[in-house]
C-alpha cells in the first residue's frame, strides 16, 4: 500500500551519523603516536647497535690492552700504567703493578713524575691509588696486601714522598689523598679490619693498615673541612669497629694511638655523629674512645680540645638507655638497694626492667671492662680535677649517673671524696649563683637553649650535695662551734633550695607532663623527669634540716603566689577520688606526678604548701573516703559494731575484738566499758567513749615497759630492735598498733605519743640519714664523725664493712654488704661505709617491725595521703603541736549547759581565770576536759564533740570534774573567783574528779 519498501531510505533530518568529530580526533592521535612509537623504536635499537659496537670494539681494546700490559715492560710506565687502568683490573695485574712501582727505592713511580707525562702519571696514579684500596679491603691479608699498603703508606705521606720528590712530593700526596678519601677510603680500610679475625693479632697484614687508617689526618690542617669530614668518617667507621685494641699489634699501638685525630674534635658535630650511629655502634665507639684516650693524657690537651673530646663523651653517654649498660645484680644485692633506696623513686630503675643490660648483653667482657674504665676511679678523679677548667665534666657526670644509676652512689661518693667542699662551693658561686636557673617560676626558663651551659652545674651541684647530705651532721651543716664546717652558708643553701624550688614547681605544676617525660635539658642528654627527681630530693634533704631548726626566711617555701588554694584544694581532692576509684590500677608515686600535677606537687613538694591547707585536703581525703564507703558521720554509719571492752584489759581485748577487723576499722564502733566487777557502764556511746577507749588503748600499746617500743634519748618511741620483736605474734601486735594509730587519724583524734624521726621516715618510704642516728646511739655517731674527718692511715682503724649486733647477750657479726667482712674500710670508701651503718641502725634492724606497722596504719590511712607531710608534720598530726592553747579560739567554740551560757557570771570568771594560767596550766586544763593536752591542729571548731562547759551545783567546796568521753566540764557555781582558780587547779593538776557520769 505505501509502495516497495526495500527502497534505500534516505534520513532528510539531520541526525548525525555513527562517526563523530570526536572520534576523527582521536583516531588521529593514535596514527600520530603510532608513528612516533614506530621511531622511538627505531632510535632505540639503533642507539643499542651502536652500543653493542661499542662494547665489542671496547672488549677488543681491553683484550688487547691487557695482553698489552701483559706482555709490557715497566720501562714505559705511563703506557704500562695506563694498560692496567684501561684494559681491566685482576688482583694479578695489580699485584704485578705494585710490585714494579715498589722496586728501587721507587724508581718506576717517581720517574714518570720529573717528565712531561706528570700530570697524566698523577691522574692514572690517584686511580690505581684507589684500586688499591678497593683491593685491600676485598683482601686484607692476600699476598699482594702488604705490598699494596706499603705503596699506599709512601704515597700518603708527604713526607716520604717529599725525600722521593723534594718539589712536588707533598702536592703528590695531597692529590692521592683528596682522591681516595673522596672515594670512602675510611670504610674501606673499617671493612679491611674486620675482614681481619680478632684473634688474628700477628696477622702482618695489621701494622701497616693500622699505619694507612691514619695516614690522610698528617696531610691536613685540623680546622680544615677535609679533616673534619675525615675525622667524622674515622669515628663513625674505624671507631666503631669492636674490639679495636685487640686488633692493632702490641708493637704499633703507641703508633696508633699518637696518630688518631682525638685531640682536635672541636669541629665535629657530635651531636649528628652520634645520631648517626645505631645504640650498639655507640657503646663500641665508646669503649674504644676510653681505651685510646687515657687519663694521662687529659693534662697534656689544650682546654679547648678537652672540652670537645669530654662533649663527645658527653653526648654518647647520654644517648644511651638508662640501665642498658648495668649487669642486672644478683637478688641479695637487689633486696639491699631495695631496702636502702626504699625511699627514692628516682634512683635506679628496678633491675628487672626489660632495658636493664640490653646493651650490655651484646657486646664482649673485654669492651664491657673498657666501657667500665669511664667509672674507674682514676677517670672520675681526673674529671672531677678538670671541673673549674672545663665545666663540661658535669655534664658527662651528670649523663653517667643517668646511664649507670647502680654506680650512681659511688660516682657522686666520689665526687664528695675528691672534691668535696671545694667542688660544691666551685659549683656554687662559679656557675649556679649568678646562672638564671631557678630565678623565677617561668617555664620559659626551661627550655631557653641560651640556657644550655648554665643545666649541668646546676644539676651536678644538686647532685652532689644531696649526697653529701646524707653523711653530714646537723652540727656541721649549721657549722656548730668546732665542728666541720658546711661548705656553703646557710644563706647560699636557702638561696640554691629556692632556685631549686621553683624549678621543681614548673615541672610538676606542667599541665602536658608529656614534655617533662620525653623532653630533653637544653645541654645535656637528660631528660626533665631526671631534674625534677634530683630537684625533689636534694629539696626534701634540705627541708627536714629546715624542720628541724629553721634557717630560711619566713614563708621561704610557700608557693601560695603561683597557686589558687582554693581550687587547688578542689580539685587535688577530685584527682584523687578517681585515682581510688574500685576499677582504678593504682598508680605508682611517680605515676601519679605525670597524672596529677596537683597530686605530684602535694606527693613530693608538699612544703610548697601551707601545712594547714594540707590539713584541711587531708581531712578532705579522709571525708571522701567515708563517704565512697557509706559511713554518713564520723562515729555512727551503717552497720555500727559493739565492741564490749573490760577496763583493766583495754589493750588485749582492744586486740582481740579489733584486730581482725582489718580495713573494716574504718567503719563505725561503739564502745561498751565493763568495770572490774563486770558490769557493763551505763551510757550510750555518741562518739566520746570511743574517743577515751582510743585514747586509752594508745597509752597502753605505746608504752615501752610492754616490750614493743624503745625510746631514744629524747624519749621518742621506735621499734624494738631485739629479734623477739620479729616473731611472728610481736608483729602482730605491731599491725595492730598501726591499725589503731590510723583509726585515730581517721577520726581526728589526737594521740599524745611522740615516735622518733628516723622511724616516722619509714611512714613516707624516705631513708635515715646519719644526723639521725645522734638521738639513737650517740656513741656510735660521735664515732662515725671522727671516722668521716680522720686524717690518718684509716688501716690502722682494722675497720671492715660488718656491724656488731648484741641481742640478749649474744653478739653477732652482720656483713653490711655482701663479702663485707673482707672488705677493708678505706679512706676512699668510708662515707659507703658510714651511710651503711647508719642504714643498718635505723632501717635494717627495724624494718620486719616497721614494715608490720605500715600495713596495718595503710589499711586504715592511704600511704599517699601521708606524703603531703614530713616527718615533724607527722608528728603534729598525731598528736598534735605543743604551742599555747589559744584560749579566744576555745572560748568561741565552746558548748554551755545548764544555767550557763557565755554571759553568766561564773563562766565570765571562769575565762578569766584561764586567760591568766600560764601555758603549762592551759595544757593542764585541756588534758583534763579532753585527755589531750594539745589542741586540734585546725584550732577548736575541729574538736568533736565541741567543748563544753556544764554547771553541777552550788556546792563550794567541790571539785570541778570532767567527762573526757564528751570533752565535758562540770563545773560548780563558784561565787568568788579566787575560789574558782583555786579548786580549778587542784583538779587539773591532780585529775581529781574524773568520771564518766
Amino acid at each position: 500500500m505505501f509502495g516497495d519498501e526495500r527502497r534505500k531510505r534516505i534520513n532528510l533530518g539531520g541526525v548525525p551519523t555513527a562517526t563523530s568529530h570526536i572520534d576523527i580526533l582521536d583516531a588521529a592521535k593514535a596514527r600520530r603516536e603510532e608513528r612516533i612509537n614506530a621511531k622511538r623504536r627505531q632510535d632505540s635499537a639503533a642507539i643499542i647497535q651502536a652500543w653493542w659496537r661499542a662494547m665489542v670494539a671496547a672488549t677488543i681494546v681491553r683484550r688487547e690492552l691487557r695482553a698489552a700490559f701483559d706482555s709490557g715492560s715497566a720501562g714505559e710506565p705511563v703506557s704500562w700504567t695506563r694498560c692496567l687502568v684501561f684494559g681491566g683490573i685482576s688482583e694479578d695485574r695489580l699485584g704485578s703493578w705494585s710490585a714494579v712501582m715498589t722496586r728501587d727505592n721507587y724508581s718506576a713511580l717517581i720517574q714518570p713524575f720529573q717528565s712531561a707525562a706528570n700530570e697524566s702519571w698523577l691522574v692514572l696514579v690517584r686511580r690505581v691509588s684507589a684500586l688499591l684500596v678497593q683491593s685491600i679491603a676485598s683482601a686484607p691479608e692476600s699476598q699482594y696486601a702488604l705490598t699494596h699498603m706499603s705503596l699506599l703508606n709512601t704515597l700518603l705521606s708527604q713526607s716520604d714522598m717529599q725525600k722521593l720528590l723534594s718539589d712536588i712530593g707533598p702536592q703528590i700526596s695531597r692529590s692521592v689523598s683528596d682522591y681516595v678519601c673522596a672515594r670512602d677510603f675510611v670504610q674501606l680500610i673499617a671493612t679491611a679490619f674486620n675482614r681481619i679475625s680478632v684473634s688474628s693479632r700477628k696477622s702482618p697484614s695489621l701494622p701497616p693498615l693500622s699505619v694507612l687508617s691514619t695516614r690522610p689526618f698528617a696531610i691536613y690542617s685540623p680546622t680544615s673541612a677535609e679533616y673534619t669530614t675525615l675525622q667524622t668518617q674515622f669515628l663513625q667507621h674505624i671507631m666503631a669497629l669492636p674490639l679495636l685494641p685487640n686488633r692493632i699489634p702490641i708493637t704499633s699501638i703507641g703508633a696508633f694511638t699518637h696518630s688518631i685525630p682525638l685531640t682536635s674534635l672541636e669541629t665535629v658535630d657530635s651531636a649528628t655523629l652520634v645520631n648517626s650511629l645505631p645504640p650498639l655502634t655507640r657503646v663500641h665507639v665508646l669503649a674504644n674512645l676510653s681505651t685510646f684516650m687515657p687519663v694521662a693524657r687529659y693534662e697534656t690537651l689544650a682546654k679547648q680540645s678537652l672540652q670537645a673530646y669530654l662533649n663527645l663523651l658527653n653526648v654518647l653517654v647520654g644517648s644511651l638507655p638508662p640501665t642498658s649498660l648495668e649487669e642486672p645484680p644478683a637478688q641479695a644485692t637487689i633486696a639491699i638497694a631495695r631496702e636502702i633506696d626504699s625511699d627514692d623513686e628516682y634512683t635506679a630503675p628496678d633491675p628487672s626492667a626489660g632495658m636493664t643490660g640490653s646493651l650490655l648483653r651484646q657486646i664482649d667482657g673485654k669492651t664491657a671492662t673498657r666501657i667500665n674504665n669511664l667509672l674507674a676511679q682514676a677517670h672520675l678523679r681526673a674529671l672531677l680535677k678538670l671541673g673549674d677548667r672545663v665545666p663540661g665534666v658535669y655534664a658527662l657526670l651528670s649523663n653517667a649517673c643517668a646511664l649507670w644509676p647502680g654506680s650512681r652512689r659511688r660516682i657522686l661518693g666520689e665526687a664528695v671524696a675528691q672534691g668535696g667542699g671545694e667542688l660544691v662551693k666551685t659549683l656554687w658561686r662559679a656557675f649556679v649563683r649568678a646562672s638564671p636557673i631557678g630565678r623565677d617560676v617561668d617555664a620559659r626558663l626551661l627550655t631557653d637553649p641560651g640556657n644550655a651551659s648554665h643545666w649541668p652545674p646546676f644539676i651536678f651541684l644538686l647532685q652532689v650535695y644531696t649526697q653529701m647530705l646524707l653523711t653530714m651532721g646537723d652540727e656541721e651543716f649549721f657549722s656548730a662551734p668546732g665542728a666541720p664546717r658546711n661548705p656553703l652558708t646557710l644563706d647560699e643553701v636557702a638561696a640554691l633550695s629556692k632556685k631549686a624550688l621553683n624549678v621543681a614547681f614548673m615541672l610538676y605544676w606542667n599541665e602536658d607532663q608529656t614534655d617533662v617525660k620525653e623532653g630533653f635539658v637544653p645541654g645535656l642528654s637528660m631528660r626533665w623527669e631526671g631534674v625534677r627527681a634530683d630537684s625533689t630530693l636534694f629539696l626534701q634533704s634540705v627541708h627536714a634540716r629546715d624542720s628541724r631548726r629553721q634557717f630560711t626566711p619566713q614563708d621561704h617555701w610557700l608557693l601560695t603566689s603561683q597557686i589558687d588554694v582554693a581550687s587547688f584544694v578542689e580539685a587535688a581532692v577530685i584527682e584523687d577520688t578517681e585515682l581510688t576509684l574500685p576499677d582504678a590500677i593504682q598508680p605508682r608515686k611517680r605515676q601519679i606526678a605525670f597524672m596529677s600535677p596537683r597530686l605530684g606537687v602535694l606527693h613530693n613538694i608538699p612544703f610548697s604548701l601551707p601545712f594547714e591547707v594540707r590539713v584541711s585536703i587531708f581531712r578532705a581525703f579522709i571525708w571522701n573516703d567515708r563517704r565512697r564507703l557509706g559511713f554518713d558521720d564520723r562515729y555512727h554509719g551503717h552497720g555500727t559494731r559493739r565492741i564490749v571492752i573490760r577496763r583493766d584489759r583495754i589493750a588485749e581485748d582492744g586486740f582481740d575484738h579489733l584486730n581482725d577487723l582489718g580495713p573494716a576499722l574504718k567503719g563505725s564502733l561503739s564502745i561498751v566499758f565493763v568495770d572490774q566487777f563486770g558490769q557493763e557502764e551505763a551510757g550510750i556511746d555518741g562518739g566520746g567513749v570511743f574517743k577515751e577507749f582510743l585514747t586509752s588503748l594508745s597509752k597502753e600499746v605505746f608504752n615501752a615497759d610492754r616490750g614493743l617500743w624503745l625510746t631514744t634519748s629524747q624519749h621518742e618511741l621506735y621499734p624494738n630492735p631485739m629479734s623477739i620483736a620479729t616473731e611472728p605474734h610481736h608483729l602482730n601486735w605491731y599491725r595492730f598498733v598501726g591499725r589503731i594509730l590510723g583509726k585515730a587519724l581517721y577520726q581526728g583524734i589526737l594521740v599524745e605519743v611522740a615516735f622518733a624521726s628516723f622511724f616516722l621516715a619509714k611512714w613516707l618510704s624516705k631513708q635515715s640519714f646519719l644526723d639521725d642516728l645522734a638521738s639513737l646511739d650517740r656513741e656510735l655517731y660521735n664515732g662515725l664523725i671522727f671516722l668521716k674527718h680522720y686524717q690518718g692511715n684509716l688501716e690502722d682503724l682494722a675497720l671492715n664493712f660488718t656491724i656488731n649486733e648484741d641481742d640478749f647477750g649474744v653478739t653477732r657479726t652482720i656483713d653490711l654488704i655482701p663479702n663485707g667482712s673482707n672488705i677493708p674500710v678505706t679512706r676512699e670508701n668510708r662515707l659507703q661505709y658510714i651511710h651503711l651503718v647508719c642504714h643498718h641502725r635505723l632501717s635494717r634492724q627495724i624494718r620486719k617491725q616497721s614494715t608490720a606497722f605500715f600495713e596495718g596504719l595503710s589499711e586504715i590511712i592511704d600511704p599517699k595521703w601521708l606524703r603531703m607531710f614530713n616527718q615533724q608534720e607527722l608528728q603534729i598530726l598525731v598528736a598534735g603541736v605543743n604551742a599555747d592553747v589559744d584560749i579566744d579560739d576555745l572560748r568561741h567554740n565552746t558548748n554551755y549547759g545548764g544555767v550557763y551560757d557565755d554571759n553568766e557570771e561564773t563562766i565570765v570568771a571562769f575565762w578569766k581565770v584561764v586567760k591568766s594560767f600560764d601555758a603549762t596550766q592551759k595544757r593542764q586544763l585541756l588534758r583534763f576536759v579532753t585527755s589531750c593536752s594539745r589542741p586540734p591542729l585546725l584550732g577548736f571548731k575541729e574538736l568533736v564533740p565541741l567543748f563544753c562547759i556544764r554547771d553541777s551545783g552550788n556546792d563550794q567546796t567541790r571539785l570541778p570534774t570532767a567527762s573526757t568521753c564528751v570533752n565535758l566540764l562540770k563545773l560548780p557555781r563558784y561565787k568568788n573567783e579566787h575560789v574558782l582558780r583555786q579548786k580549778l587547779l587542784q583538779a587539773i593538776s591532780s585529775n581529781a574528779g574524773f568520771d564518766l557520769s
